[in-house]
């Protein structure tokens, strides 16, 4: 596997940031790391990437030991930080030059092109970084993270403060990424994740309260489903209340009905039953899955 982590431990005197945690991402995988402010998520991912020294635990990043041999370690590493650090006066291709000097690459203005070309950098190379839009500047930074062609991507908060095409715009690059790279990434935009991601751990105050594929998250026993109903005749709250499996019943507007159950399927057929025996006709009637969004509320506030 590319990433494992095993008892991982930081502190901060009292505070536990993180907590004796454990996963493993493997190859190929793209994965969503999710939390609250404060969870520990950037505290997690500093570690992994050896910017900053674990309490207590293991790193493993592919075969090879971090704390054991952490500047091999790195090289296998490409890191976007949230607080994507670019020397403003330089130009772009100056500053890719810089880092792959630092990483002593053989044919750097090869490869510098190459990763230009990969993040949709070219119309804008020619510029000042100080100069970019902050969605040019975040493919800057993760050319950056890309030009020493690393196995694994670490990219903590890669669409923060981007409009809603450059949002799109950087998904599609993590995206296209993601076919030859691990990947595990930190977003406090749940749409984001549940476009990219199969699998989704999610962190809260130090300790994983989840680690699973997408899907399955969704279907956790217990969790809520949603079905609106919608009749053209007025009909008495009561009725769909007493309705099996139905757990709760709010009347949202004149004949329109949320309603939350276990099993949305269940529930429906439950309705155009009792629209067949009490003569009402049904406008429309649709269920919801589960949005990450309402998972991650649900799971990080268990322990708030």
């Amino acid at each position: 596997m590319s990433i494992s982590v095993t008892n991982l431990s930081k502190h901060y005197g009292a505070q536990k940031a993180v907590n004796n945690i454990s996963f493993k991402v493997n190859k190929g995988e793209i994965v969503g790391f999710l939390g609250p402010n404060g969870a520990g998520k950037s505290t997690t991912m500093k570690m992994i990437t050896g910017y900053l020294a674990a309490d207590a635990g293991q790193i493993t990043v592919c075969g090879i030991k971090a704390d054991e041999q952490n500047t091999e370690a790195k090289k296998k590493i490409g890191y976007l930080p949230e607080a994507n650090p670019l020397y403003m006066d330089m130009y772009v291709r100056e500053y890719l030059a810089f880092i792959a000097g630092v990483h002593e690459i053989k044919e750097a203005k090869k490869r510098i092109e190459e990763v230009i070309v990969t993040v949709g950098l070219s119309p804008e190379a020619h510029k000042k970084i100080g100069q970019l839009s902050k969605g040019y500047k975040q493919r800057v930074g993760l050319a950056a993270a890309l030009v020493h062609n690393p196995e694994v991507l670490i990219l903590d908060e890669p669409t923060s403060g981007l409009d809603p095409n450059q949002i799109v715009e950087i998904r599609n690059v993590i995206k296209a990424l993601a076919q030859e790279k691990t990947i595990l990434f930190s977003s406090h935009i749940m749409q984001e994740v549940e476009a990219i991601c199969d699998r989704v751990i999610i962190i809260n105050k130090g300790n994983i309260v989840a680690d699973d594929q997408l899907s399955n998250l969704q279907k956790l026993n217990g969790t809520v489903q949603q079905v609106t109903v919608a009749f053209k005749e007025k009909i008495a709250i009561e009725l769909l209340k007493g309705l099996p499996g139905v757990d709760k019943a709010d009347n949202i507007q004149n004949a329109v009905f949320h309603i939350e159950c276990k099993d949305a399927e269940a529930v429906k057929k439950q309705l155009l039953q009792l629209s067949i025996e009490k003569n009402l006709n049904i406008i429309s009637l649709q269920s919801e899955e589960k949005s990450l969004e309402n998972v991650f509320r649900e799971l990080t506030n268990k322990t708030a």
